[in-house]
């Protein structure tokens, strides 16, 4: 599946776009046009990179926080070191037991958050910010020779950006 993107400064460049690529012929249920009135990306699925992040984050955490607690704990009982003695040998344990959590929650933070700002859509944060911004996006789905023919009408129709994407193929 190919995608192909075009940014156009206001509604009724798009919508002339968008009545271009109809008066071609070609199926209109494969063409959206995104902007105020029409779809928004959160609708579309331009996913937020920082909200994936977040996420990531999050689970990241829930999984190590436990393991990172039972990690101090296990590091204390095997070393047997008396670092804080006012708390006594069972406080000794639970203290390396809470940092070990704690530097489960930072861990999961830095690599899940981490992971999810760079793994995240590099090109979805600009055509959100052009959304913000008031101009529209036309995205036509479909095979080459479908966003080649569209690609050639929407130069006619003075877009800002013209950008196309081919999908990944998953199993």
């Amino acid at each position: 599946m190919n995608y192909l993107i075009a940014v156009l400064s206001d509604r009724i460049k798009a919508e002339a776009a968008y009545f271009a690529i109809e008066a071609e012929g070609l199926p209109m249920e494969q063409v959206t046009i995104l902007g105020r009135g029409y779809k928004t990306a959160d609708e579309f699925g331009l996913i937020d990179p920082n909200e994936t992040a977040r996420k990531q984050a999050m689970q990241m955490v829930t999984w190590l926080v436990p393991f990172g607690f039972a990690a101090g704990c296990t590091f204390s009982l095997i070393t047997g070191l008396n670092t804080f003695a006012w708390a006594g040998e069972i406080g000794n344990h639970a203290i390396g037991g809470l940092l070990g959590a704690v530097s489960g929650a930072m861990g999961g933070v830095v690599v899940g958050g981490g992971v999810g700002l760079i793994s995240g859509g590099r090109d979805v944060v600009p055509y959100r910010n052009r959304l913000n911004a008031g101009k529209y996006l036309i995205v036509v789905e479909g095979t080459e020779t479908f966003t080649r023919r569209a690609t050639r009408i929407l130069r006619q129709c003075d877009a800002e950006n013209i950008q196309g994407y081919e999908a990944p193929l998953t199993n």
